[in-house]
């Protein structure tokens, strides 16, 4: 029994090891660290512009306020499914910190991360009928052929990183999508989006009373 363990301990540290020479070699550990590298300051920079806009610019709370008594739920929630499936133009934590002021926070709360998840993978085809447009995929194919190269080997981090850091998850899964990356796994990585929504709502909520 001990020499069972010894051998099956022996055996994972010999899997471990590969594996990380294989991802030494490759540059995924690089890969990994320019990805988070630059989503690391655009989140600090957020938080800490949403905090002194709050204290010392206008009041968020009177804003949300504002929106909520004017414009209807419908038309808010259009407006948001259209910005997260055309590469994110408005930032989801407006929407986040807007289900807060609703009479059913929690109900919206998850409507928008549904939206946002729907609005992904919608973007995940227009990123495919992207590609059959010829000067985008000699780009693709000549330009950006080394990153190309590392996104069809790691779209599966590419895919998370969109659904739980502040990149745009729609262009995550555009670039997907141009890159024929398995729909199949985009359905499953995006899911890490409702997490995300979960996780900003609990910091945000805290923001607006």
């Amino acid at each position: 029994m001990e020499k069972k363990k010894k051998n099956r301990k022996k055996r994972t540290e010999f899997i471990i090891k590969r594996l990380h020479n294989y991802y030494g070699r490759t540059g995924f550990y690089m890969f990994v660290w320019e990805s988070v590298k630059k989503a690391f300051f655009p989140t600090i920079f957020a938080v800490i512009a949403l905090f002194v806009f709050n204290k010392y610019v206008y009041d968020v709370n009177k804003g949300l306020e504002t929106i909520t008594e004017t414009f209807s739920r419908l038309g808010i929630l259009i407006t948001f499914f259209i910005s997260e499936t055309i590469l994110g133009l408005v930032p989801p934590e407006i929407f986040i910190a807007w289900t807060k002021k609703t009479t059913s926070p929690i109900l919206n709360l998850a409507l928008l991360a549904t939206l946002s998840y729907c609005g992904g993978l919608l973007s995940y085809f227009i990123g495919k009928i992207t590609l059959k447009i010829k000067s985008v995929k000699n780009y693709l194919e000549v330009k950006m052929a080394d990153n190309l190269k590392n996104t069809k080997k790691w779209g599966g981090f590419l895919i998370i990183a969109g659904a739980l850091l502040p990149l745009p998850f729609s262009i995550a899964c555009l670039a997907a999508g141009m890159i024929k990356y398995p729909f199949k796994n985009v359905v499953l990585f995006g899911l890490f989006r409702f997490l995300r929504f979960t996780i900003y709502a609990w910091a945000i909520f805290k923001v607006v009373t």
